[in-house]
């Protein structure tokens, strides 16, 4: 009985539905499929967005305080803004016009403001620690390790004024790529300890430590990136919006902090898992179930 016309094209819709079977499974396996598909159960994006409210409502206004009293600059928390995005001279009176003179802040505080700043500056390490706990599948930490994140928070002060007690980057070349070598390996110990501290020491240094390096060269091609787009955006959005349109740009940074400091953790995560699976390769026996923590 001679084949039904229809019969060679009934071949042809399935081998191409294998052909792109096989490009889904290989794009879904892939360290780009994976990095997607971890990113949106751990609600990256989401996560970045809270980072950027969070800092502004709560770790801002303490850190405004805390310049302050380092009035040898005469800038207090401009210029911690200043060098942390890099912004053109033009931007930098409108950074500076936004937050004022430093001593008005240190002298209007009260010791209760103080502790209320405190307080809510502590409320933001608790963020970052549960965003490194969702990123590692961890569940909550207890409520007796809120002290970490007076510590953590502590610390994190203490970064931010080594930071911008730097030399200045523009003095000569040599000196702008050894500060630039500091502020790296200096950022990539902070989070490092910042990753095993926050989660209570159950996750293992050496499974950290691709994640806090992806987090410094985040952080400084951030700056980089910030010298080409948000420096330009203060000026012209000062322009259209006035200090309103500064604030936004500042947002829109934090924003990009957040999303630099979970993504990196978590490409930081994906990177240990792919060595530990290669190196489970060329060993006989079965893999721990503690292994790839």
């Amino acid at each position: 009985m001679p084949p039904s016309p229809g019969a060679p094209h009934d071949g042809a819709p399935t081998e191409h539905g294998h052909w792109f079977q096989r490009l889904h499974r290989s794009v879904l396996t892939s360290v780009l499929g994976l990095a997607w598909n971890r990113g949106r159960d751990v609600e990256l994006m989401h996560r970045a967005m809270g980072f950027a409210a969070l800092s502004l409502l709560t770790l801002v206004p303490l850190l405004i305080v805390v310049a302050a009293a380092d009035l040898a600059s005469g800038q207090g928390f401009a210029r911690w803004l200043v060098q942390g995005l890099g912004v053109s001279e033009v931007s930098q009176e409108e950074v500076e016009q936004l937050f004022g003179k430093p001593g008005a802040a240190l002298q209007r505080t009260t010791a209760f403001g103080l502790a209320a700043l405190a307080a809510f500056g502590v409320t933001f390490g608790s963020a970052v620690q549960t965003g490194y706990e969702r990123v590692w599948d961890l569940p909550t930490a207890r409520w007796h390790t809120m002290w970490r994140h007076v510590v953590w928070l502590a610390v994190l002060i203490a970064a931010l004024l080594l930071f911008v007690e730097a030399p200045e980057r523009n003095d000569s070349r040599t000196v702008t790529v050894f500060v630039a070598v500091g502020d790296i390996i200096g950022a990539f110990l902070f989070f490092w300890w910042s990753q095993r501290f926050l989660l209570c020491g159950r996750i293992r240094w050496r499974a950290l430590a691709p994640g806090a390096a992806c987090t410094a060269l985040g952080l400084f091609g951030l700056r980089i990136f910030s010298q080409f787009v948000f420096s330009p955006l203060i000026a012209s959005n000062a322009v259209t919006y006035g200090q309103f349109g500064t604030v936004l740009v500042l947002q829109s940074w934090l924003v990009g902090v957040g999303f630099v400091v979970y993504g990196a953790a978590l490409v930081g995560r994906l990177i240990h898992e792919h060595l530990v699976l290669r190196r489970i390769d060329h060993l006989p026996g079965e893999l721990p179930d503690d292994e790839l923590r």
